[in-house]
């Protein structure tokens, strides 16, 4: 039976226990026009989806949390049911792009079904149309999802692995398979433990890289310095793009010596400085905490397979090239401190351990007042060469990041076809100024070029 990871889990857990919140993921890719028809769009999508059969199935939990929710295959499965179609309002501008995107993911996704919509938005500038779609957290990550994108759009084939939840096997089933696993789950492990001590080097790096990750992890239990940037969240969104050349981000990447990943989160640095500058804060040394996943996928299917790091971004900083070396230097320590192999070892033990005790602390962590982490902050390399959709070119993609547990704003970027993309959520009430924060993030990018000429 094809179960959720402990990680895929939680997402579902999380969105249960805040109510405000909508843990999906999504890309927003403009096309040229003109739009295909509604039937001609449903069978096009379909069609490549139709080789990824997690497409067609939906989550079924187990009674009382004896084991990991499952995918099974949904016996009512509609597909048109989850296509929908609307017209950008008025003015047809980006900003109102922004805001319908805004509105639509602020709308939970339906359980008793499979985790996904698509969305066709008509009635852009210039005769074009975008496509958004929409992936539940819990059904991929990041990178996943980046991949579902060249599978709908590119000529990549669809992931035709089987899957072996093939019937829903209903509760009893659930319960009868999760107690099997709880059985033998400590000589599972401990066949686990065997095979590492027949190589005594690999399995003392392995504890020795996990004990250093966890230590540097500890930093991060530390509370921020006070912002209007975290607390409770409503359940209304805000929506704002911003968009740089790769080109430039690779001038600043190789003349630093810096990877394009402390580029762009040094320039989402400048945005954070900006945005407590306009409300008159003054930002301080830990002002600014980010959770930056990491990916350790080793595989192709939809799934989530990250680790994270938790750097303060200094934000303190006014020079934007010393924050990029800043950024570059944090990164790099805990990098050296093996933070993401602390991370993956949390999931992966977490998944040998019973569901139950593992569902009830993620459960009681989302009901307690995090002060840690300010945002997210998460960077795909996507496509280099373009995409289309049903022969209209797709000219570029914005990416979309979920918020949840008193984060009240997230970055998502994405580069395709010579271009990185911004995707800036925020929660409506309390951070409704996002645009500040998508300006200052552009600004960053030529003061970064001047200093590497």
């Amino acid at each position: 039976m094809d179960r959720l990871s402990p990680l895929d889990a939680a997402f579902l857990e999380i969105e249960d226990e805040d109510p405000s919140s909508s843990l999906a993921i999504a890309s927003v890719a403009i096309a040229e026009g003109p739009a295909p028809g509604q039937d001609e769009f449903i069978a096009a999508v379909l069609a490549r989806l139709a080789g990824i059969p997690r497409s067609r199935q939906k989550v079924r939990t187990v009674p009382f949390d004896l084991g990991p929710p499952a995918w099974v295959d949904d016996p009512a499965f509609d597909p048109p049911a989850h296509f929908g179609r609307v017209a950008l309002p008025t003015p047809h501008d980006e900003s109102a792009l922004n805001d319908l995107v805004a509105l639509l993911m602020s709308e939970r996704l339906e359980r008793d079904r499979p985790l996904w919509e698509f969305w066709v938005i008509e009635g852009l500038p210039d005769g074009r149309w975008a496509i958004l779609t929409k992936v539940h957290h819990a059904l991929a990550d990041g990178l996943a999802a980046t991949r579902l994108q060249t599978v709908l759009f590119g000529d990549a084939p669809a992931d035709t692995r089987p899957v072996a939840a093939a019937a829903d096997p209903g509760a009893a089933g659930l319960v009868l398979e999760a107690v099997g696993s709880l059985l033998s789950s400590p000589w599972h492990q401990a066949r686990l433990v065997a095979r590492e001590m027949l190589h005594p080097n690999r399995l003392a790096r392995r504890v020795n890289d996990a004990a250093r990750g966890l230590a540097a992890m500890t930093s991060a239990l530390l509370p921020v310095s006070p912002t209007p940037l975290t607390g409770p969240l409503g359940r209304d969104r805000r929506y704002s793009t911003a968009s740089v050349p790769l080109a430039d981000v690779q001038t600043v990447a190789r003349t630093f010596g810096v990877t394009v990943n402390d580029v762009l989160l040094a320039a989402v640095t400048g945005g954070f400085r900006e945005l407590l500058l306009q409300r008159g804060e003054t930002p301080a040394a830990d002002s600014v905490r980010s959770l930056v996943p990491v990916s350790v996928r080793t595989g192709t299917a939809l799934d989530n397979e990250v680790s994270l790091l938790l750097p303060l971004l200094p934000v303190e900083l006014a020079d934007p090239a010393q924050r990029l070396v800043r950024v570059h230097r944090r990164l790099g320590t805990l990098k050296a401190a093996k933070e993401a192999d602390a991370g993956a070892l949390l999931t992966a033990t977490a998944a040998h351990e019973p569901f139950a005790p593992v569902a009830w602390a993620i459960r009681a962590a989302a009901h307690l007042p995090q002060r840690n982490i300010v945002t997210v902050t998460t960077n795909v390399r996507g496509p280099a060469e373009p995409m289309s959709a049903l022969g209209r070119r797709i000219v570029r993609i914005h990416p979309y990041v979920p918020i949840a547990l008193r984060v009240r704003i997230g970055v998502a970027m994405l580069s395709y076809a010579g271009e990185v993309t911004f995707g800036i959520t925020a929660d409506a009430d309390t951070v409704p100024d996002t645009d500040v924060l998508a300006k200052a993030i552009e600004r960053d990018f030529p003061a970064l070029l001047a200093a590497a000429r």
